[in-house]
């Protein structure tokens, strides 16, 4: 077995500590922390990369651009580092500091942007760094790729739906680039549309929370 193919098929684990307080509810959660980068973005990061190579978009000696706050990025270095591909992102100064250094000791590039145009200000940095070298990159684009809710429609959302045995009736999940969530979402309510998806975000762009967005932003 290989890096990518220890991405996916996480337990759906129930929380019993929350049972006194929800009476007849059942509360579970996707322990997507037991991917190889720890987060869910795996997922998506390893569906764009294999997409791109799959289409001839990335080829030998091209480098993986993209914008990220963090846990993207995470899995582009790792995903990039397992392939033999360089990795440069872009992203806000103020990423934590731990995010970064996982990035750098996966060999990636990491260039960063103002902390005060938060996601958007990497996004667009990376779009003029691709129009003006679009030979050097292979550029996935998570904010604007249908591959990421696509590869969440066709795997985490459907492992909800089967380990859950067929039994969910709420999906609640914070949103970043919104591909995990529009993807479970589209998912469970294929599966069953009485289903209710609930998405959360930070109530102002300025909430310092990493990896979620407040969609009142540009994209």
């Amino acid at each position: 077995m290989n890096l990518l193919e220890t991405i996916g098929a996480t337990p759906l684990i129930t929380l019993p500590s929350f049972a006194a307080e929800l009476p007849g509810v059942t509360l579970l959660a996707k322990a997507e922390f037991m991917n190889p980068s720890g987060s869910v973005k795996d997922r998506a990061a390893k569906a764009m990369v294999l997409d791109g190579i799959a289409r001839g978009l990335l080829t030998p000696g091209k480098t993986i651009i993209d914008a990220t706050s963090g846990n993207t990025g995470i899995a582009y270095a790792m995903i990039g580092a397992a392939l033999g591909y360089h990795v440069r992102l872009y992203l806000p100064q103020n990423t934590s500091p731990e995010r970064k250094r996982i990035i750098r000791h996966y060999g990636a590039t990491i260039v960063e942007t103002d902390p005060l145009e938060g996601s958007d200000g990497a996004y667009i940095e990376v779009q003029a760094q691709v129009a003006a070298h679009p030979e050097r990159y292979f550029y996935p684009d998570q904010y604007n790729n249908p591959v990421n809710p696509n590869t969440h429609f066709a795997t985490t959302g459907k492992e909800i739906w089967e380990q859950s045995g067929q039994q969910i009736t709420h999906f609640v999940a914070g949103m970043g680039t919104s591909g995990s969530f529009v993807g479970i979402a589209r998912r469970l309510k294929y599966e069953n549309p009485r289903v209710k998806t609930l998405a959360v975000q930070p109530a102002s762009p300025f909430h310092g929370i990493e990896g979620t967005k407040h969609m009142g932003e540009q994209h």
